[in-house]
């Protein structure tokens, strides 16, 4: 079994010298760190169980706060500079701090202002390395002078020509879900908070933002400081620099975004403060200060992340009529679900996608109306259907188990809309204002926490449960068996059933597409259309669809993708060079997977994919190239 298959975890150091026969250390484990020059032995581990994806002993010695002083190199493509790293020791006999780093240069570890020996631990594919220094009786904090890789998996830096004003570069960290080992040493496991301060040096004419307080009148000099006073696992500490500026939406949300593209983001995005008072009113203060948006550039591998006060959005979502705006929905409500109260394993990733999305389609039903929530509620259920036909049956499970695997394969339509649906049963087992007031309790009860599944399931057992008489069984099926209990209720919207009659109609050539019944049709009864064709149609029915809606042209990057994903399958070589252009401008995971992933189904397909790719990837995030590198290969 290779390293990466067993569970490498957070470390306990047994020994300081080579394992003696009869320690009950395995082969695997003893392979698994080597010499350095600041250790003249081999250092031996064992394994515990806290957390398979992180090799620190926070169970012994936990991290509380850090501070950051780098400066960023866009010659080199790294950052440089010294993390310190303060601690409280939950053992009084540890004198070894462990923590997490992945292609990181170490220089020097010093504590109390003296230098102090550390081992690198050999190279994990999955985990990177872990970094073990020996601590000082009384000492509270150590400082690493690190460098990072070109290469880092957590940062993407981009050239002036692969940004929107084609001016100045531009550098973004995506940390989620252990990247942030790979940009900061630091103990990178959901189960850590930790609050941070943090100095930023960059050329003048940049202007650097983090996942802490930014002031909106900052004087672009070069030279930044941020502080995060509240405490928040690695995963969403982030940093971007770029030639970027800021414009009001309210007194708490604005948006960062280069110059060109501000206009039509704060344009897009003007309900976010809306959306801020909706929530607080259903589930209680706002405990971040500001709600702010950062627009990346296209390369962006998700459609947004939650760093808390500054949401990471695509610019993929601005369709200038807000109709994919439920991503910062879904952004925003995770300063309650996720940032406030945290997963403490990626193994329970559902504690916070599922909530998470549940509360996204309240926010969309409060701002919008029912017959929206009611379309996006069914097009999310549609994608879980299609998500767990094509997965092993154990990961269709809530609660599954990531040990040896790479964390970054929990994310799929399952701990987000399955973990929707299970809260959305509960909701309706006991009615929308017990549940309202049961999730705000949630909130008040564990904020600035992490939690399992078993600290989870004990409270409802407690809250929900023995209150409500609900059916023990059934809520332990909806965690932890695979697929959907029998009986779950099956999202349902009236605006569909006019698309399925036109679609229907055109089928049995009944009618051209020109003549179908689209007037005042949304986004999403067009995604719905779309979605919901046969997989196989002729070469003369495309070319109906396109003539009558100019499909291949869309501006709206979500219809773009459904059309281009018919495009592939029916190999309608007429949408071939918007294909082409689509896959080389757009680094969105759930944009452009799915494309490759099709076209790598047929030789000839596979060769096309191959092409673009190879072509496109000097312009896609690190995680984009891991995803789809596997179809053109």
């Amino acid at each position: 079994m290779t390293k990466s298959l067993f569970p490498l975890v957070a470390l306990s150091l047994l020994m300081a010298c080579s394992p003696q026969p009869g320690n009950d250390v395995s082969a695997a484990q003893q392979s698994a760190l080597k010499t350095t020059a600041n250790s003249s032995q081999p250092i031996a581990v064992v394994v515990s169980t806290i957390d398979p994806h992180s090799y620190s002993n926070f169970d012994e010695v936990r991290m509380n706060h850090l501070t950051l002083d780098l400066i960023v190199d866009f010659d080199q493509s790294v950052l440089s500079g010294t993390a310190e790293v303060e601690f409280e020791r939950l053992n009084s006999t540890a004198n070894r701090l462990i923590l997490d780093t992945r292609d990181l240069t170490i220089d020097e570890v010093k504590v109390e202002n003296q230098s102090v020996p550390f081992s690198l631990s050999a190279m994990d594919p999955n985990l990177g390395q872990a970094l073990v220094i020996e601590l000082p009786a009384q000492a509270t904090s150590a400082v690493i002078q690190y460098r990072t890789s070109p290469k880092a998996s957590g940062l993407q830096w981009l050239t002036p020509q692969q940004t929107a004003g084609k001016k100045q570069p531009f550098l973004f960290s995506q940390a989620q879900a252990i990247h942030a080992r790979s940009f900061i040493p630091l103990q990178d496991s959901p189960s850590v908070r930790v609050t941070y301060d943090a100095r930023i040096q960059t050329s003048p004419e940049l202007l650097a933002v983090m996942s802490a307080s930014n002031d909106p009148q900052t004087e672009r000099d070069g030279d930044y400081h941020f502080s995060m006073p509240q405490p928040i696992p690695s995963y969403l500490i982030a940093i971007a620099v770029g030639d970027l500026q800021f414009k009001a939406m309210g007194p708490r949300t604005g948006v960062y975004a280069e110059p060109s593209v501000l206009d039509s983001a704060v344009a897009e995005f003007e309900d976010t403060e809306a959306m801020l008072e909706l929530t607080e009113q259903r589930y209680g203060a706002y405990s971040w200060d500001r709600y702010d948006l950062l627009i990346l550039p296209p390369s962006f591998p998700f459609g947004g992340m939650e760093n808390p006060r500054l949401s990471f959005i695509t610019p993929t979502i601005i369709a200038g009529d807000k109709s994919l705006v439920s991503l910062i929905a879904h952004e925003l409500a995770h300063s309650w679900s996720g940032n406030t109260v945290t997963n403490a394993s990626w193994s329970d990733l559902w504690l916070n996608e599922g909530f998470t999305t549940y509360l996204t389609y309240r926010i969309m039903e409060l701002l919008y109306g029912t017959e929206r929530y009611d379309m996006e509620a069914m097009l999310g259920y549609q994608d879980l259907q299609y998500d767990m036909a094509a997965m092993e049956t154990a990961d269709t499970r809530l609660s599954i188990d990531l040990t040896g695997r790479d964390p970054d394969e929990v994310f799929s339509d399952v701990p987000y809309e399955k973990g929707a649906l299970f809260l959305r049963e509960i909701e309706q087992e006991i009615g929308r204002e017990a549940f309202d007031a049961f999730l705000l309790q949630y909130f008040n009860d564990f904020a600035f926490q992490s939690l399992d599944a078993s600290v989870f399931e004990a409270y409802i057992d407690d809250k929900l449960i023995k209150p409500y008489q609900l059916d023990r069984a059934r809520i332990e099926q909806w965690i932890h068996q695979p697929g959907l209990p029998e009986g779950h209720a099956v999202p349902t919207s009236p605006a569909f059933d006019l698309v399925d009659a036109e679609r229907q109609s055109w089928l049995i050539a009944d009618r051209a597409a020109s003549e179908l019944n689209t007037n005042g049709w949304v986004v999403h009864q067009w995604l719905y259309f779309l979605n919901n064709m046969p997989e196989q149609l002729s070469e003369a029915q495309l070319f109906d669809l396109d003539q009558a809606f100019n499909l291949t042209q869309s501006s709206n990057n979500e219809i773009a993708h459904s059309w281009l994903m018919l495009v592939v399958k029916n190999d309608y070589q007429p949408a071939y060079q918007r294909l082409e252009n689509y896959l080389m401008t757009i680094g969105r995971n759930k944009l452009v997977a799915p494309l490759y992933k099709a076209l790598s189904e047929t030789e000839q397909g596979k060769v096309f994919a191959k092409r673009v790719f190879e072509q496109a990837k000097a312009g896609y995030h690190p995680l984009t190239v891991k995803i789809n590198e596997k179809f053109v290969h």
